[in-house]
């Protein structure tokens, strides 16, 4: 089985497009959920956590049971984690969506619920982009704008694929 991630910032789609996927029929998780992910106690002076002294963390033995799990075809996973590398080894491609600010801030303040639904959330996402898409582009195999309909995404990430 080919397991793939795909990851970004919050805002660039990562949801919507393991929705996609499953709808078409793909075996496709969402890991920034609580089964999957949760908020882990960090050092208060970390600035690069989306919340001042927490950060956001896959349940590792979760995750790993469900990239180790044998299987054809391909696992979809979406998630961005502080931990996420630590399975890399478990991955065989890195798919990284990105947009840009202006759209992953409208995307945000859309939400009615959460991560990015209030403002100083919003602002903390755009600190962010500057410091931790970098290093998630580093990462990736591929890297794919979201600013098209959802669709148009998944169709690219399959024909890359």
């Amino acid at each position: 089985m080919k397991r793939v991630l795909i990851t970004g910032m919050s805002g660039t789609g990562k949801s919507s497009v393991i929705e996609e996927l499953v709808a078409r029929g793909h075996h496709a998780y969402d890991l920034d959920t609580p089964e999957w992910s949760q908020w882990v106690d960090t050092d208060p002076a970390d600035m690069l956590t989306p919340a001042q002294g927490r950060d956001w963390a896959w349940r590792e033995d979760r995750v790993r049971a469900l990239l180790s799990k044998p299987g054809d075809g391909m696992l979809f996973i979406s998630g961005c984690a502080e931990n996420m590398r630590q399975l890399f080894f478990l991955i065989d491609a890195i798919i990284l969506l990105s947009a840009p600010v202006a759209t992953i801030m409208e995307r945000l303040a859309m939400r009615s619920s959460g991560y990015g639904q209030i403002a100083e959330e919003r602002q903390k996402v755009c600190q962010l982009i500057s410091t931790i898409e970098p290093v998630l582009r580093k990462s990736a195999d591929y890297e794919i704008d979201t600013t098209r309909p959802i669709n148009a995404t998944v169709d690219e990430i399959l024909r890359i694929l």
